[in-house]
């Protein structure tokens, strides 16, 4: 995708929520919603999964309120890859004997989002999860960087829907091209590139050595405005489960319309 400025590509993403939405209502009640709907992120760097001060844990706080008990929210560290497999096999196991029957698999709602390493992770648990046959609804990328032996790069075939946010700039900056494993299966809803270099840092209560050092990766993490699209993508895949396909070109169009002066 092309460089855009914050504004046009947050307006983008906000066309294509919007186009994946329609003809779904807004007023979802509550009892369309499964316990075995799961939302599993995975923050980046050394930061703890209950830190408050980075604002995946915030979405994952928001969402918990959102949903009550009808959706399971969970958040981990990047390097508890295995504990979120795990946590997953027990969420998805109704009947508690200790075994994924192929109806507990193939009914398994899950959304998966992360930042930086916690992307990377969020990528190789949808690996994970494709070798226990369980399908993924989304995968959200934001600022993704990969770990030593993890591809997030290439989107396996059992996630339905996965879509990239990264800026390209500093000493760490996220993957640019996502791509599907098999398109048959998979849609990259977009790559959406941002640009902060002129923009100032949201957030100002991460360490200064965050701040300094990984500037440019900050700030995609501190853009409210990401987040809250992410949040609508998730929420609209908790709303339906199986959203209509966007086109390619529409997307393009839509960046051209957004780039146009008004």
């Amino acid at each position: 995708m092309r460089i855009l400025r914050r504004s046009a590509a947050v307006h983008i993403v906000f066309i294509l929520v919007t186009a994946c939405s329609a003809g779904v209502s807004p007023d979802i009640p509550r009892s369309s919603y499964s316990r075995q709907s799961i939302v599993i992120g995975f923050v980046g760097g050394f930061v703890r999964h209950d830190d408050l001060h980075h604002p995946e844990v915030q979405l994952a706080a928001r969402l918990r309120d959102t949903y009550n008990d009808t959706v399971t929210v969970k958040i981990f560290e990047n390097r508890h890859q295995g504990a979120a497999r795990r946590a997953i096999s027990v969420f998805l196991d109704r009947n508690q004997d200790g075994l994924l029957s192929k109806d507990e698999k193939q009914n398994a709602r899950i959304i998966l989002f992360g930042h930086s390493w916690g992307a990377s992770a969020a990528i190789a648990l949808a690996s994970d999860l494709q070798r226990d046959n369980i399908p993924v609804l989304l995968t959200v990328q934001v600022d993704s960087i990969a770990k030593i032996g993890q591809n997030d790069g290439v989107i396996p075939a059992n996630v339905v829907r996965a879509i990239n946010f990264y800026q390209p700039h500093g000493l760490f900056h996220g993957r640019k091209k996502i791509i599907a494993a098999d398109p048959s299966h998979t849609q990259v809803l977009a790559d959406v590139q941002l640009e902060y270099r002129n923009q100032p840092l949201q957030c100002r209560n991460l360490p200064w050595y965050d701040r300094f050092l990984f500037r440019d990766h900050v700030k995609i993490e501190c853009d409210a405005q990401v987040w809250s699209q992410v949040e609508a993508l998730i929420a609209r895949e908790l709303a339906t489960g199986s959203l209509p396909r966007v086109r390619a070109s529409h997307l393009l169009e839509s960046t051209q319309s957004a780039k146009r002066p008004d």
